[in-house]
């Protein structure tokens, strides 16, 4: 009997995975936990605040617990409406809990990212039942660029991901449970999902589950079922939001007409008036600048997909990639970040596409995919050996940043020429690259980019001096929102600059919180009649070197880049 007819090794081969774990499947979640701690929390402290996101979130939700105000949120304490509380919930319970520190900001933006990787995993295993596939999904998604470059970013995108992705996968559970109880608890953990993105960034948290279950439940001849449980994520999703939609409306009438004309109607629809306005085709490109150091596995997967579209879970996975990808698209405004919820499943297609080629020992995408990064790594690393011969990018006293910098290019090259020699086996190496540039780039990065990008270590520097002032004045809003919240001191006066402060600077009561040109002699007199005085300024222009200008003469002054801080002493009476 040929061993292709032998009925015992014909059915060994088809044992259950589960029986006999491969040594990838036992180490994968002990890899994926310690690839979470290693590229994601270590790095948290490494480097300053960027502006103006990590600033203003770490300000706004310092100032909610000095204030004791968890309902409205204040930036500076001037009204600033533009997103809802439950983001700076988050941050501001990460500084509770570790302090006012640069771990305490981010926290919760790598914590939210790592519950999205667990989904990652987690949906993977309800749709295929494959330890492999899932373990995959994880991988690819968590070292996604985009992805992994926010999970340490201070901003309310991984938070507004995680529910964006609880909600589809909630939907998805739903369809897919087997018992009423645990698809009505599905769909209440979608009206938990619904409800707290809706108070992390608002409506679209309601709108893109919908956008995506609808035609499907309709395509799957289901509508009948969305309209019995659908209530049920609708009550649970009003319990969750509705509390504080009214109290913010108590104490601040005005919040969801602002919140809702300026930050959803005129963002989608104000054309070239909207904040960051786009072309419609800005995503394509962004799409694959995302997903490296995967992008070469786009198309590939892209095209499997299109061919198994009438496969239900694959039409779902498709559906949830492509519909909220048109919508942004369509939008006036746009920012990278807002493609994040579309990431997902393109990890979970990806996976099942990997999983398929390495069953029939097919490397040749995966080899191409190492090939283009191992070049892109190349070229990098001889454009910096270059730029430093030449311009001198890096100073003498920067070497330790520069022998960064080295380290991250020859590790990516490294990790995806691994993946060149063995695609089969160490088709997973490209995840090392990334990693490692995630978790170093920030912290080798330039004086120049520091001293201009993160001004709170410039702050932190002189913070002792300045904290002994009693006025504060500033002409950026980066820069103001670093001194308030490394001093934990709102109260910062804006010189000659408005900003996205715009709205509740218009309050009346702010009146004295702005300081015009003009006016900044008799400010100044004011002020060091009460005490000493410190100033933090941004130099990038010939107006902002005439502010300057106008400052006293008599203060202390140091200098980093294109800031300058003024500490000026107390009048005598």
């Amino acid at each position: 009997m040929t061993s292709e007819n032998n009925p015992l090794r014909h059915a060994a081969h088809h044992l259950p995975r589960t029986q006999q774990p491969s040594a990838f499947e036992r180490l994968a979640i002990p890899g994926l936990v310690l690839a979470f701690v290693v590229f994601y929390l270590l790095p948290l402290m490494s480097h300053g605040l960027w502006i103006p996101d990590e600033t203003r979130y770490g300000q706004i939700s310092q100032e909610m617990l000095l204030s004791g105000n968890w309902v409205a949120p204040h930036f500076m304490g001037i009204r600033y409406f533009e997103k809802p509380i439950a983001g700076y919930w988050l941050i501001a319970i990460g500084q509770a809990i570790f302090g006012d520190n640069l771990f305490g900001v981010r926290i919760a933006s790598a914590l939210t990212t790592g519950v999205s990787v667990w989904l990652a995993y987690l949906m993977a295993g309800r749709l295929w039942n494959n330890p492999r596939i899932s373990a995959a999904a994880a991988l690819l998604y968590m070292s996604f660029g985009l992805i992994a470059g926010q999970a340490g970013y201070a901003n309310l995108d991984p938070q507004f991901t995680l529910w964006v992705n609880l909600s589809l996968v909630a939907v998805w559970f739903a369809i897919d449970s087997r018992t009423p109880r645990a698809r009505l608890g599905s769909w209440a953990l979608l009206g938990l999902a619904c409800g707290m993105g809706l108070m992390t960034k608002g409506f679209l948290a309601l709108l893109l589950p919908v956008l995506i279950a609808l035609p499907y439940m309709i395509w799957q001849k289901r509508f009948g079922e969305l309209l019995r449980y659908g209530p049920v994520a609708v009550v649970v999703a009003a319990l969750v939001s509705v509390p504080w939609a009214l109290a913010v409306h108590v104490r601040e009438p005005d919040f969801w007409r602002f919140f809702f004309w300026h930050e959803h109607i005129r963002r989608f629809a104000a054309g070239d008036a909207a904040q960051h306005a786009r072309p419609w085709w800005f995503y394509l490109p962004l799409l694959f600048a995302s997903t490296l150091p995967w992008a070469a596995l786009l198309p590939s997967t892209l095209i499997r997909t299109w061919r198994e579209k009438l496969e239900p879970k694959t039409a779902f996975l498709a559906l949830w990639f492509l519909l909220p990808l048109v919508f942004f698209s369509l939008s006036s405004g746009k920012l990278p970040t807002y493609i994040m919820p579309c990431l997902l499943p393109v990890a979970l297609l990806m996976a099942h596409t990997v999983v398929n080629w390495l069953d029939n020992r097919n490397a040749r995408v995966l080899r191409v995919n190492g090939i283009i990064n191992t070049v892109v790594g190349v070229v990098a690393l001889v454009a910096l050996l270059y730029l430093q011969a030449t311009r001198e990018i890096y100073e003498n006293t920067e070497m330790f940043s520069l022998s960064l910098g080295y380290i991250v290019l020859i590790s990516w090259i490294i990790a995806n020429a691994l993946q060149v020699l063995r695609p089969l086996t160490l088709w997973a190496a490209p995840a090392l690259g990334i990693g490692m540039l995630i978790a170093l780039l920030p912290a080798a990065m330039p004086a120049r980019i520091v001293d201009s990008k993160m001004p709170d270590q410039f702050i932190a520097e002189h913070q002792q001096a300045l904290s002994e002032t009693s006025s504060l004045l500033s002409n950026d809003l980066g820069a103001a929102s670093a001194l308030a919240w490394r001093l934990k001191r709102p109260q910062v006066d804006l010189f000659n600059t408005v900003g996205e402060l715009k709205y509740g600077l218009e309050d009346p009561a702010m009146a004295a919180r702005k300081v015009s040109m003009d006016g900044v002699g008799q400010w100044m007199t004011e002020a060091r009649k009460k005490g000493s005085v410190g100033v933090v300024m941004r130099v990038n222009s010939v107006q902002e070197a005439q502010e300057i200008e106008l400052l006293p003469v008599d203060g202390k002054h140091y200098q980093r880049g294109n800031l300058e801080i003024f500490i000026f002493a107390q009048s005598q009476p």
